[in-house]
Parts: structure tokens; C-alpha cells; sequence
């Protein structure tokens, strides 16, 4: 490589010239030299290494340009400071030293996360995820006429985006408590409206792009979305001719095929750029391609005489993906559900990987968790010894309210309890035993937290600030936005001293701010059963991109295996 050989002769040459004298131009010349040897372009990027008098720093030299382009450069180098000289041979990546971290023991728990999260881009993505990971170790389909029996594994679903799962223990019997770990598999997204045309004109008018239509879904700080790289992704209704069977399949396009630009701000008003005000109906409308090339592939001049009404209300390069995607006819198509995404990964980040910069933090790492402490539960051998059942519940909607068959608010967690009591013969004290259950359970509704934004301080009461990194955190309302109490979070305060993490953090909103909620009341309301509200903290709530502290998911799943092992343990001390 030529860039390499020059820089070995600079090296023979200008060995001697490290210590630099003070003169401008031999500091100059030395400084484009160690730039050429490390592979830049600029001697901008060496400026740090340079000391005051002129004396090149090793060991800074190192880092700095192993942190530059990653050009496997191998040199001869003889660096000579004031007090000893330095060779080596290899590439200046691999001179680096490796950077010691104080979160190498949660990584791979955190890497298990992010996968987790990659791979479910919308809640029948997650459910699935879900349901390949249980019937791993175990876990079986229950259906409503299938016997079960003490110590088996089970999973049950709801129109493929609400999942609840449980193993029972060898020594349970009806009118015993349920550890209930719940949380929700939506977040705040653009999903694809009902008729997906929403370019009329044959040349996509006066920009000529074709664009999507799509609906905002919860709270999300829509102005997050734009510039980024989207997918689609969620399920696809196909008619199957040859078992006359209309199929359910899932759809995962990760390929940045979306995207709402931003409009530059050469042609904003100084008021526009103040404000930056989205309105959710003109300006998040995603481009998915340009009418020319759609002319040329043939796309807008389908006949629309052959197809029904629904079909000449979708976009045609949308239904023409779709079919290519899953291999099938675009006429098989009957209906979707789609919705976008950031095809960006999760990453870590922070000088020590301290930190995973994701999407759908909210709330997959607690579906994840959640997830994870029940099959950590059942492999060490919890269902053995088990006087209870151990669930975990995923909902949809929670993002919208919870009020949908699929949502906390259903009697899906009930009906889980008198399903489950009766089938293990309950008999005629089934309401008896179901009531005397319901009083004995509880459920942890876990939700992400608010940790304190270094930049807005303020927003948060002084004394309840949670922080990334800390440790799980309880959320309280007394106007009941949590499910929280005295009992609950005692609860949990026992568990995770007992299990040796870090104290508990708590939060509490200002009083002259709102106060979001989420399952717990919901639950509570809907069963009797007590609840608690709490999660990780995180920062970038509802932002496409959100981020949380590594260590927190070792503090999480530490917790909630505590609360499957040694719940009834502590609840049995506390005096009614």
C-alpha cells in the first residue's frame, strides 16, 4: 500500500524529530507526518496528541488513531520520548489497549436483549420471538380443552400479539397465588392506513414521489421520525387456493424502503424553525418510491377492473412488495397490518458500554425480562419446590389505553386464573378457590421509568430521580395513576435486598406536572388482584430511538427471578 510505505520512510527519516523543537514549521511537518502514519487525511485529528512543549505522547497517540479509519496499516515505528523508545510492527488498531469496562459482566445479557428487540419490530413479531424462545426449554400450546398438570409449562395467545405463559408448580393447588410478571408488546409507531394510496396522480404530482398513508399509533414524538431509515413490518392475510384457507403471515422488510424528509431549512419561516410543529396528517407521510420509476416497472398502470374494492384502494408498489416478499400472487392478498420501523439496530454506546441505544425500549426490555426470568425460573429448577404459578403476560394496546380484547383491560388475566384453577379440579369450589387466588397473587406491572435527563433536571421532584445504571425503580401516584401501595412496594423493596442488588429506586412526578400510567390500575381494576408499578429507568421515552443503562437488565432479571422464587416467602410475613 502506497500510504503505508511512505509512511515507513517518514518514520526512518523523521525518527529523531519527536521531541519537537519550537519551531512552528518542524512541528508542522512532524505533525503531517504522524497524520500520514496513522492513515488520515487531516492533521486535524492528531492535534490532542501533541503535549505543550511539543512532546508526543505515546500512549494518547495510540488511542487516537486507532479511533480514526479503520485502515489495517502496518508500520515500523520508533517512537522516542524524553524517557524510552517504542516499536512496533503490527497495525495501530491492534497496538490500542482494549479499554477496561465496568459493565463487561452485563454485556451479554445486553447483547441477549438487543437481539430480542432487533427482532421484534411490532407486537406479533414479539409474541412470536416469545414463543420460539419457551417451546425451547419446554413450554407447550395450551388449548381450552387440553388437560394440564402440576409442574408442566404452557403458553397461550391472543390474535398473535398478546401472549400469556406459566409454568406450574409440583406442589400447587387450587386457591393458591399467581406471580404474575405483566407488561406490553406495542409501542408508538406509523402504521399503515387502512387504504394505503395515497398518491392519486399517475406522476405522483408535483414532487413526484409516491408516498404511503399512514396513521400515528400512541404518543410518540413524531418529529424523531423523520430522516430515518424505515422498514415495515406485522402481518399479511393470504388466501391459500389449494387448502381454501386464508393464511396469517408475518412480514419483516429491513431494508430502509421508507423514509420522511425533513424539509430544509432554507425554505422555513424563522417561526417555523422555532417551532418545529408536526402536523400528524401532511407531514409524516413516508416516501416509498418515485413515480418514474414506477412508470418504467409498470406499477401504477395495473388494471383496475379486475380487482375489488379493497385492492383499488392500496398502493400497488406496496401490494407488488408485499407478494414478492412472501412469495405469493398480489391478487392472494386480502388484507394487512403493517406498521413502520427504524431498520437502525440496537447498539451499545457510552465510553464504557454502559448505555443500549435502541428502539421499542418501551417496553420490550421488560417483555424481554420478563421473558427471561420465567425460563431462568423453570431451568434452575423453581417449578420443583413451587406451591404457586409463575406468569408472565404480554399485552397489546397499552399504548393506547389498554381497552381492547387484547388489552390489559380483558379478562384475559381472570379467565387465565379460573382456566387454570378449574383445570386442575377445582370442581364446585371453583369460585371459592378463584377468589381466595386472586387475594393471594399479585402482579408486577412493569412498565418502563423516567430516569433524570441531565439537560432537564428540572422536570423531575427533586428527591424521587431516578437514574440509568441505578437499578429498578417503583412508580407511585397517590391518585392512583399507579397501582403502587405500602404492601407492594414493601414487597419488592424484601426481595431485592434479599437478593443483594441495589436499593430501589422510586419516582414520583412533580406536582404541578401530569402523570402518565399504565397496566397496574388497569389489571387491578379488572381482577381485585394488587399490583405494582415499576421498570427500568431510561431516557428518550416514545423517541424512535430510546436509551437505558446495560446494568439495569441485570438488575431486572436478578429481581424477577427473586419474585418467582421467594414471593410467597415474604407476602406471608406481612400481617393482613
Amino acid at each position: 500500500m502506497r500510504v503505508a510505505n511512505r509512511a515507513d520512510e517518514l518514520m526512518n527519516s523523521l525518527q529523531h524529530q519527536i521531541i519537537i523543537p519550537s519551531a512552528k514549521q518542524t512541528m508542522r511537518s512532524s505533525n503531517v507526518f504522524l497524520a500520514i502514519a496513522a492513515g488520515f487525511s487531516s492533521t486535524a485529528a492528531f492535534a490532542p496528541v501533541l503535549g505543550s512543549r511539543g512532546a508526543v505522547k505515546t500512549k494518547t497517540l495510540w488511542s487516537a488513531a486507532a479511533s480514526g479509519p479503520r485502515r489495517n496499516i502496518q508500520t515500523t515505528c520508533q517512537l522516542q520520548s524524553k524517557v524510552s523508545s517504542t516499536k512496533s510492527s503490527t497495525s495501530l488498531r491492534a497496538a490500542m489497549p482494549t479499554l477496561s469496562t465496568h459493565c463487561d459482566d452485563d454485556l451479554p445479557l445486553a447483547r441477549d436483549a438487543m437481539k430480542f428487540i432487533d427482532n421484534s419490530p411490532d407486537p406479533f413479531h414479539v409474541v412470536q420471538t416469545a414463543v420460539e424462545q419457551l417451546e425451547e426449554v419446554g413450554f407447550v400450546e395450551w388449548k381450552d380443552d387440553e388437560e394440564i398438570e402440576n409442574g408442566g409449562k404452557y403458553y397461550f395467545t391472543r390474535n398473535k400479539s398478546t401472549l400469556v405463559a406459566f409454568s406450574i408448580g409440583e406442589n400447587y393447588k387450587p386457591g393458591k397465588g399467581f406471580k404474575i410478571i405483566g407488561s406490553h408488546t406495542d409501542s408508538p409507531n406509523l402504521k399503515v392506513k387502512p387504504y394505503s394510496k395515497r398518491t392519486t396522480a399517475k406522476n405522483g404530482g408535483a414532487s413526484g414521489a409516491i408516498q404511503l398513508g399512514v396513521e400515528c399509533y400512541g404518543g410518540g414524538l413524531w418529529h424523531t421520525w423523520f430522516d430515518r431509515d424505515l422498514g415495515i413490518s406485522g402481518r399479511v392475510f393470504v388466501n391459500d387456493e389449494e387448502t381454501g384457507t386464508i393464511r396469517q403471515k408475518m412480514i419483516k422488510i429491513d431494508r430502509p424502503i421508507l423514509r420522511i424528509p425533513n424539509l430544509a431549512i432554507h425554505l422555513q419561516t424563522a417561526k417555523e424553525r422555532e417551532a418545529f410543529a408536526v402536523n400528524k396528517e401532511d407531514d409524516l407521510s413516508p416516501i416509498l418510491a418515485m413515480a418514474v420509476k414506477d412508470s418504467l416497472t409498470g406499477g401504477s398502470t395495473d388494471d383496475d377492473s379486475t380487482k375489488d374494492e379493497w385492492q383499488k384502494k392500496q398502493e400497488p408498489l406496496l401490494v407488488q412488495m408485499l407478494a414478492a416478499e412472501l412469495g405469493v400472487e398480489t391478487e392472494d392478498i386480502l388484507d394487512f397490518e403493517l406498521n413502520l420501523f427504524d431498520v437502525q439496530t440496537a447498539s451499545l454506546g457510552g465510553l464504557h458500554s454502559e448505555f443500549v441505544h435502541s428502539a421499542r425500549l418501551d417496553n420490550l426490555a421488560s417483555c424481554f425480562l420478563s421473558l427471561r426470568g420465567l425460563i431462568d425460573h423453570v431451568k434452575g429448577g423453581g417449578v420443583q419446590n413451587d406451591e404457586d404459578i409463575s406468569m408472565i403476560a404480554m399485552f397489546d394496546h397499552e399504548e393506547v389505553g389498554s381497552s381492547s380484547a387484547t388489552g390489559a383491560g380483558s379478562p384475559i388475566i381472570g379467565e387465565a386464573v379460573k382456566r387454570i384453577n378449574h383445570a386442575l379440579g377445582a370442581g364446585a369450589d371453583s369460585p371459592i378457590l378463584y377468589d381466595r387466588a386472586i387475594q393471594r397473587s399479585l402482579v408486577l406491572s412493569v412498565d418502563q421509568a423516567h430516569a433524570v435527563h441531565p439537560n432537564y433536571a428540572s422536570k423531575h421532584e427533586k428527591n424521587h430521580g431516578p437514574v440509568m445504571n441505578g437499578g429498578m425503580v417503583i412508580k407511585r401516584n397517590a391518585n392512583q395513576r399507579y397501582a403502587t401501595n405500602g404492601v407492594t412496594g414493601l414487597i419488592i423493596r424484601q426481595l431485592a435486598k434479599n437478593a443483594g442488588l441495589p436499593p430501589i429506586q422510586e419516582f414520583v412526578v412533580r406536582n404541578d406536572c401530569g402523570c402518565g400510567s399504565t397496566i397496574g390500575p388497569v389489571i387491578s381494576t379488572a381482577t381485585g388482584m394488587r399490583a405494582i408499578d415499576m421498570g427500568c429507568p431510561q431516557l428518550s421515552m416514545h423517541s424512535i430511538r430510546e436509551t437505558m443503562g446495560v446494568k439495569d437488565f441485570t438488575h431486572g432479571l436478578a429481581l424477577f427471578k427473586a419474585f418467582f422464587s421467594d414471593f410467597s416467602a415474604i407476602d406471608s410475613k406481612i400481617e393482613e
